[in-house]
């Protein structure tokens, strides 16, 4: 879906309207099966796919065993990319793969790849840009490469995929984990994300018929939702995928500190993320309390949360607050403070999702692009803004850029600013540094 067309559906809603999505095809299901989080380890019995010959429900079955090395490509399909425009020649596949969770366990996720058919003529192989959707919502069917496909429609960044394309890029773009049958997608869970970013990018060149080259430059990308995900890939990556030869990142939009965000949220007209973010961090981190302390009215929100796309969970929870929801009426600060039996609060769980901290750490050995909207009306101003400094107060060579545009519009404004940066990133030449 065009930006163009889901503004207007957005801002329908939020006046009154009923949900704006277009409906859903039915998609192929199998039996649920259990949450990755409680996914075995992995044995011999899982096998790399030899061929891109699976059913469309094979790629979004958690299998019963899953390979403890990332980025082993377990299943693969040839599709069209329907919703992705301008008409570009290329080969294209669903994929689900391996990746690991935040307590070091393999799991499997699904995403897309895409490779352009025309040659490509740039210096050395074809560079892979490895992408994380921005905000979708929880409904099975809300799942990136089913919406790329056409299965549902209520995506907005099928311009950003046609841009790289266009520029010769292949694309790896992740779901993000939990959107296999059963499970709950692990929305703003910063490692889980950034590993099933960094892992689609080590199965690309696994993917029969791709093509690619596993010493390929990769770059990363992500806004909003995404944006988090591609900066914890970033920070991630040295660590966790030191193998793979990332040349840049860029990141926009970006829900920098949960909790700011959270307060923010409660209560107004997107507070509907706020209700994604909680599923998302609970499916994450299981430990935490959760239906304990949910209420009737509670009980109904995730059951419509799990449901709905984009403009349905805008709609659906617009303007309610995390203690309409609670049988105490909880406060965030209050919730914050709710104990899990690891021991560990929704307070510090949180805080363990904050970006920009403990960069000496994590020692990020290329260069970043951040940027946001000028009148970001979704995501606090000052905890973008709050990234970048501690990006910039770590040495991290960053660049930044402020748009004209709100939250959603800034995605699209960014797009050609993006592909020339990450283009200049793939030819070696210098970044420029705007701390």
């Amino acid at each position: 879906m065009k930006r163009a067309a889901l503004v207007p559906l957005l801002t329908t809603a939020l006046l009154g309207g009923g949900l704006a999505t277009a409906a859903p095809q039915a998609s192929a299901t199998a039996a649920p099966q259990a949450s990755a989080t409680a996914a075995p380890q992995a044995s011999a019995a899982a096998r790399p796919a030899a061929a891109c010959t699976a059913a469309d429900a094979d790629v979004y079955t958690p299998p019963a065993t899953v390979p403890a090395t990332p980025g082993t490509v377990l299943a693969c399909r040839s599709v069209t990319l329907s919703q992705v425009p301008g008409g570009i020649p290329m080969a294209a596949w669903k994929v689900l793969y391996s990746s690991t969770d935040n307590q070091g366990r393999p799991v499997a996720v699904s995403g897309t790849l895409a490779v352009p058919t025309a040659p490509w003529t740039g210096t050395g192989t074809r560079p892979v840009v490895a992408f994380h959707p921005g905000t979708l919502g929880l409904g099975p069917q809300c799942a990136f490469s089913k919406q790329l496909a056409g299965a549902f429609q209520d995506e907005y960044e099928g311009d950003n995929i046609a841009a790289l394309l266009k520029a010769g890029y292949a694309v790896a773009a992740t779901d993000g984990p939990g959107y296999l049958d059963g499970q709950t997608h692990r929305y703003v869970a910063g490692t889980d994300s950034g590993h099933a970013l960094l892992d689609i990018a080590r199965a690309a060149p696994a993917v029969p018929g791709s093509g690619l080259s596993r010493q390929a430059r990769v770059g990363l990308w992500g806004y909003s939702e995404g944006g988090a995900a591609s900066l914890w890939a970033a920070q991630l990556a040295a660590g966790y995928a030191p193998e793979l030869n990332v040349v840049g990142d860029a990141s926009g939009g970006v829900p920098g500190d949960l909790k700011q965000v959270a307060t923010a949220l409660d209560g107004g007209a997107f507070s509907g993320f706020l209700a994604d973010a909680a599923l998302g961090i609970q499916a994450a981190y299981p430990a935490l309390p959760f239906d304990s302390l949910l209420n009737a009215q509670g009980k109904e929100a995730v059951r419509t949360a799990k449901s709905v796309c984009l403009v349905g969970t805008v709609t659906a929870l617009a303007g309610k607050s995390i203690k309409d929801f609670t049988t105490a009426g909880l406060t965030l600060d209050q919730l914050y403070q709710q104990r899990g039996s690891d021991g560990r609060t929704w307070g510090q769980v949180l805080d363990a999702q904050k970006l920009g901290v403990n960069l000496g750490t994590y020692r990020i050995g290329f260069p970043v692009l951040q940027y946001r909207g000028a009148l970001d009306e979704v995501i606090p101003t000052a905890t973008e803004d709050a990234v970048r400094t501690s990006y910039c107060a770590a040495g991290v060579r960053t660049g930044w850029k402020i748009y004209p545009g709100d939250h959603l519009l800034t995605d699209n404004q960014a797009v050609g600013d993006v592909v020339s940066w990450l283009g200049d990133r793939f030819a070696g030449r210098a970044a420029q540094n705007d701390c």
